[in-house]
């Protein structure tokens, strides 16, 4: 891990940029997780595709363009210090949300890639009410044997889980175990496996995640 110590910093200290209502306004955020060699800006974008006007969106930006280095199966230790780092920017992303008046029950997550990764992984391990996680080409971090048994119950958080069922970087198995995960902890989870499809987005991924959104700010 020598290497990585030397081209590698950690998260924390990374911008997030920000669209659509000022918090103070918004009925709604929603922070958006980059893929490994995108950025902030990439993940962005996707907020005037799904075009909401009542959210506030938040992209962190990952050092290096990558939550961690190595893939989202490998040991849990190969990608530390690193995960560990994202884990906490999401983390602090959500306290200052709640400080200023957004909670997490109106606080959607929502990756793609890596980014998927990372959101499912943080609301398995700090699992409460969210607004809402969408996990477009992700599933669960760990080896396989990994067991996710974290306390707590996402109370009927909405759950997306989308993905192709051919995808060259996450395994189809790995999406529907994280499925059978998220719902064993209390969330209302769908999986959708998209065939011959690829490591891409959907305009029917898109329309889902928006249903999402409008169950979020009714009217």
């Amino acid at each position: 891990m020598s290497q990585h110590n030397q081209e590698w910093e950690l998260h924390g200290q990374q911008p997030v940029l920000s669209a659509g209502q000022p918090i103070g306004r918004a009925r709604a955020a929603m922070i958006m997780l980059h893929g490994r060699g995108a950025g902030a800006q990439d993940i962005l974008g996707l907020a005037d595709a799904l075009g909401h006007p009542g959210f506030a969106y938040l992209a962190p930006e990952a050092a290096g363009g990558s939550w961690y280095p190595y893939g989202f199966m490998s040991p849990i230790e190969h990608n530390e210090p690193y995960l560990s780092s994202a884990l906490e920017t999401l983390a602090g992303l959500l306290q200052n949300l709640e400080e200023a008046g957004m909670e997490a029950r109106r606080t959607m997550l929502l990756g793609f890639s890596q980014g998927a990764c990372l959101a499912l992984e943080f609301a398995a391990r700090h699992a409460r009410r969210y607004g809402g996680v969408a996990a477009l080409s992700g599933g669960l971090i760990g080896p396989e044997g990994t067991s996710w048994d974290s306390p707590g119950s996402l109370s009927g958080t909405p759950i997306l889980l989308a993905c192709s069922d051919h995808d060259p970087h996450i395994p189809r198995d790995r999406v529907l175990e994280s499925a059978d995960v998220l719902r064993r902890m209390g969330g209302n989870v769908t999986a959708r496996l998209y065939p011959e499809l690829g490591h891409t987005i959907t305009e029917d991924e898109l329309r889902r995640v928006r249903a999402m959104m409008d169950e979020l700010t009714p009217g």
